[in-house]
């Protein structure tokens, strides 16, 4: 698609205005013609993916933004980071890997975040920005805040979920974003006139009921004008706007990789002939807004000024080796919580536990909102959210349509953005729709970032073996997600750790993954009504025993007592470790148990290869190993997905029978 739409704008810029916009595009266009010099030097380490071309788009957007306004970019994000006010020495050390880099060398071309100027971030994974702008968004909603939120995307994203999802919240929850597709023609090298069955973007924004406009891109005016309304539009409470850039690359999709077996030499001369920068200093001579040589002492300018930035860059400290490890979790200045109080006499179920934590953190804080398909009116698929709809209404409890991946994105970028989502997916199989959001965005946004944006976010929901519910209701996945560095893995046994373990998620800045077994919901017990937290990463002893030592998790514990209580008619004495959590893993208390008892079970509904089970089996043989008088035992579910009829489906998990076999055997080892 070689088209442009013909130029209608009825803006006129101002003298101040012009030069500002000029200095903008030759500032990102010198930039990036140093970068690529670079690259060919081998000072800049990785890809580097530039913006030369396209420079009227990120400048005219970026012109309507103030301070509080935040920008969410892809892979080619140089020229948004450098419109919304980042000085190009940062972002030439940040390609060069340097610790004056914008992302202190840790994010190199593609993952660039100054929030201290609302950059919030470049992503190497396409189409995520969109959903993280919707997020932002949100906040602004939750907060009573007139910013907006940009997300800036090519047109190969356009294809992805991530863009019908994102367009779809975005209306029906009147959202102040404004999606911005630079249409460059290639999604890497892949033409758009090949890779999608509608020619056009700006027209599809009427599928959402959302207004959409299809520009030149080139054209630094026709640009300005539509930011300017679509940012009018976004302010004033009317919600978002898709806006189609038409524009072109004039390099490479990314430095060093070759460019003609997939588009001509001839095709890439045309569109230079259409240069945005060249088409704007003909403009404003032409209005008589500045003189040829006012624009060349621009450009002398700004050339020195890059040369200088790259010279500073390259003489900057590499990052210290002993940093590498630092902001992968929120480092907490808070004192430590409390010592809990005792269970007392209280007695509610499991869910009536997370739910007062919630109520009264939600009082509390009035940035915590929730976010899942059937939590508003309707109290949430096991009543998590009960009777909140009517307290708070549906901006802070709000139901959403089935789309996993997009609503786990948006409370991604609300979690940038100053608010503390809570995000309920009912069944952690349906997150798995999300993975990707999870652990290439969520995950790893403070350690990208260098610790300068939290991720304050709440995901919780059931899982596990029950119910006839077969294999896309019964998962756990927690040995998975336990893997990731930077997400808490939370997966409590009793309603007294359920409520504080609760709290605690909802205080601290990390992403939780808050694992509920659906056969423990509807379990009671003992809960304070009190306050109170449980720190992560603290096992707790639920059974003295001299013997032996279970480790159990989540629904196995209850398995494992009564286990015990079974094995003491037989006169053996069983510990009972819960680690609470599973990331972090409390493996002191565990050497601690092994060392005074010499035996270790370890018991999991999860299946055994590679599983938290196996994690723990690895500490206690590597720290503990003088301790065992036998070897260690696994009792894990079948490797198999999770069957329906009851016969099957007990079969597969691990049950007390099992559990008291396998503990006699081993005390016979």
């Amino acid at each position: 698609m070689s088209d442009t739409p013909a130029s209608t704008s009825s803006v006129s810029l101002d003298r101040e205005n012009a030069l500002l916009f000029y200095r903008t595009m030759q500032t990102i266009r010198q930039t990036e013609e140093r970068l690529a010099r670079c690259h060919q030097r081998g000072t800049v380490l990785g890809s580097c993916h530039t913006y030369v071309g396209q420079e009227a788009i990120a400048t005219g957007i970026c012109a309507h933004l103030n301070h509080d306004d935040v920008v969410f970019s892809t892979h080619r994000g140089h020229g948004h980071a450098l419109a919304k006010g980042l000085e190009p020495e940062k972002l030439i050390a940040e390609l060069f890997g340097r610790r004056t880099g914008v992302s202190y060398g840790r994010g190199g071309s593609m993952h660039l975040f100054a929030p201290e100027i609302g950059l919030m971030g470049t992503s190497g994974i396409v189409g995520s920005c969109i959903l993280q702008a919707c997020g932002g968004g949100y906040s602004f909603k939750i907060l009573q805040q007139d910013s907006v939120a940009i997300a800036f995307f090519g047109d190969g994203a356009v294809n992805n979920g991530a863009f019908h999802e994102g367009l779809n919240m975005a209306s029906i929850w009147n959202l102040p974003v404004i999606f911005v597709c630079e249409n460059n023609q290639f999604a890497t090298e892949v033409p758009f006139e090949y890779s999608s069955g509608i020619p056009d973007v700006g027209r599809r924004a009427a599928n959402y009921g959302l207004p959409g406009r299809e520009v030149d891109g080139n054209d630094l005016v026709a640009v300005y004008e539509a930011g300017l309304e679509a940012v009018e539009r976004a302010r004033s409470g009317d919600g978002a706007t898709l806006i189609e850039c038409r524009t072109y690359r004039t390099r490479a999709h990314a430095e060093g990789m070759g460019d003609f077996t997939y588009r001509t030499r001839a095709d890439v001369a045309k569109w230079k002939e259409r240069c945005p920068i060249r088409r704007f200093a003909e403009h404003v001579q032409s209005e008589e807004l500045a003189t040829e040589q006012e624009l060349a002492d621009i450009d002398e300018e700004i050339i020195s000024q890059v040369a200088d930035g790259a010279a500073s860059a390259e003489a900057a400290v590499w990052p210290d080796a002993a940093t590498a490890t630092k902001f992968v979790y929120f480092e907490d200045s808070r004192p430590n919580p409390s010592v809990p109080p005792p269970p007392g006499d209280r007695i509610l179920s499991y869910t009536a536990a997370t739910h007062e934590a919630l109520e009264h953190e939600m009082e509390l804080n009035p940035t915590i909102w929730v976010m899942g398909e059937g939590i508003g009116a309707r109290g949430g698929n096991f009543a998590t959210t009960t009777g909140l709809f009517e307290k708070y209404g549906a901006d802070r409890l709000c139901d959403t349509p089935i789309c996993e991946r997009g609503f786990v994105g948006l409370g991604c970028g609300a979690a940038m953005t100053g608010t503390r989502p809570v995000i309920d997916f009912m069944f952690i199989d349906f997150i798995n729709d999300a993975f990707g959001e999870m652990i290439n965005q969520i995950a790893k946004m403070q350690y990208m970032s260098s610790g300068r944006l939290q991720m304050p976010i709440l995901l919780r929901g059931c899982g596990g073996i029950g119910h006839s519910a077969a294999t896309h209701h019964s998962g756990l996945y927690h040995s998975i997600y336990s893997h990731i560095p930077g997400l808490r893995v939370v997966m409590p046994s009793t309603p007294y750790d359920a409520k504080g373990l609760f709290t605690h998620a909802l205080r601290c800045n990390d992403p939780v993954l808050f694992l509920e077994h659906r056969e423990l919901m509807a379990t009671k017990g003992p809960v304070p009504e009190a306050d109170y937290e449980i720190p992560f990463g603290q096992a707790a002893v639920v059974r003295e025993g001299a013997d032996a030592t279970i480790v159990a998790i989540s629904l196995m514990v209850q398995h494992a007592l009564k286990a015990a209580e079974q094995l003491e008619n037989h006169g053996v004495s069983v510990e009972v470790i819960d680690p609470r959590t599973v990331s972090p893993l409390d493996t002191t208390m565990i050497l601690r148990s092994v060392e005074k008892t010499g035996r270790l079970l370890v018991v999991d509904e999860a299946f055994q290869p590679c599983s938290v089970a196996s994690e723990i089996v690895a500490h206690v043989a590597d720290s503990g190993f003088d301790d065992l008088d036998a070897p260690i035992r696994r009792l894990n579910g079948s490797f198999t997905p999770t069957p329906y009829a009851p016969t099957l489906e007990q079969a597969v998990v691990p049950n007390v029978d099992d559990i008291v076999a396998t503990l006699l055997n081993l005390l016979e080892e």
